[in-house]
């Protein structure tokens, strides 16, 4: 594979621009531009920090131990200056909105919503009717709201994480959407543009009863065990449609009771998140999904510190 194609992967898969990629890599636009079209090729710094990313976005980068641990601890700290996280998002309003914002946008969009975000707060928090967007988009939008609202009251009451909760949260994500809501799906199913295989639909209630049961064990690792969870809810696949955003949903749940912000994983970064998930499933190695939860949970205490703090 030459150049010029690695660097359309990593473009792909990071949904940059050639100018925000050749801020990345700290060359000029036209120097990135001569890579691009091969008019010319990097010096071997240059070429190494190309070959490092195009590992990292396609899911072959071996995440070290020490990384990990080094931003599980950062995470640690963030999280030592809150007593109550989810108290602290509720009593401030505007920390409030803006997390309900980016986790409705985002992870609708990720599931093909063409609402931007500026529409997405325009049906959430306006009450506006969008002549130019479908209806369905748009219920999506308030009912991913009015699941949020729920969840994070619910965890504020120190509610576990069960099954009623999930197919509670399933039935307000799909209310007036499917005649399925809350119901787990009664036929077999694929993840569109995977070789996964799913559960069997007659399997699927023990199988989350032993997700559940897990999540009750949880150790000082909850980035692993979060890690752990989402893949394989989402290789369960439990619901007819709405697996994406309810396992989205029960992750938040999960980083709020660790006293953790929720996890934002933006729709620029769905490549990426799609690739280090079915890492997870398939090659029995999750260190670059949790290495990608932790930096979307850093994300979320950036909201919660009102800065723009990066790792």
């Amino acid at each position: 594979m030459d150049l010029q194609q690695k660097l359309k992967i990593i473009q792909k898969r990071l949904g940059l621009t050639q100018t925000e990629l050749a801020t990345r890599f700290g060359v000029s636009f036209v120097a990135f531009n001569n890579w691009w079209t091969g008019k010319s090729v990097p010096r071997k710094k240059a070429e190494d920090l190309i070959e490092d990313l195009f590992l990292e976005v396609t899911g072959q980068k071996v995440i070290s131990k020490d990384k990990l641990l080094l931003k599980k601890k950062i995470i640690k700290e963030r999280s030592s200056r809150y007593k109550n996280v989810v108290g602290e998002i509720l009593k401030n309003k505007d920390i409030y909105d803006e997390f309900v914002l980016k986790l409705t946008y985002h992870s609708n969009s990720i599931e093909g919503s063409t609402l931007t975000e500026a529409d997405t707060k325009a049906v959430i928090f306006d009450n506006v009717a969008l002549q130019n967007k479908t209806l369905i988009e748009q219920l999506e939008a308030k009912n991913h709201q009015t699941a949020l609202n729920y969840l994070f009251e619910y965890i504020a009451k120190n509610g576990k994480i069960n099954e009623d909760l999930i197919l509670k949260l399933h039935s307000i994500l799909m209310n007036g959407i499917r005649p399925d809501a809350g119901l787990y799906r009664n036929h077999g199913v694929r993840i569109v543009g995977v070789s996964l295989p799913t559960a069997n639909y007659v399997r699927v209630p023990d199988l989350i009863k032993l997700i559940v049961s897990d999540l009750e064990k949880i150790n000082k690792d909850i980035i692993g065990i979060s890690a752990s969870a989402h893949s394989r809810f989402e290789q369960i696949h439990p619901f007819s449609d709405g697996n994406g955003r309810i396992g989205r949903l029960i992750m938040t749940a999960m980083l709020l009771r660790a006293n953790l912000a929720p996890a934002i994983i933006h729709q620029q970064q769905k490549q990426l998140y799609y690739t280090y998930l079915y890492k997870a499933q398939t090659k029995d190695d999750q260190s670059q999904l949790e290495d990608f939860l932790c930096d979307t949970v850093i994300s979320g205490f950036n909201i919660l510190d009102r800065n723009n703090e990066q790792i």
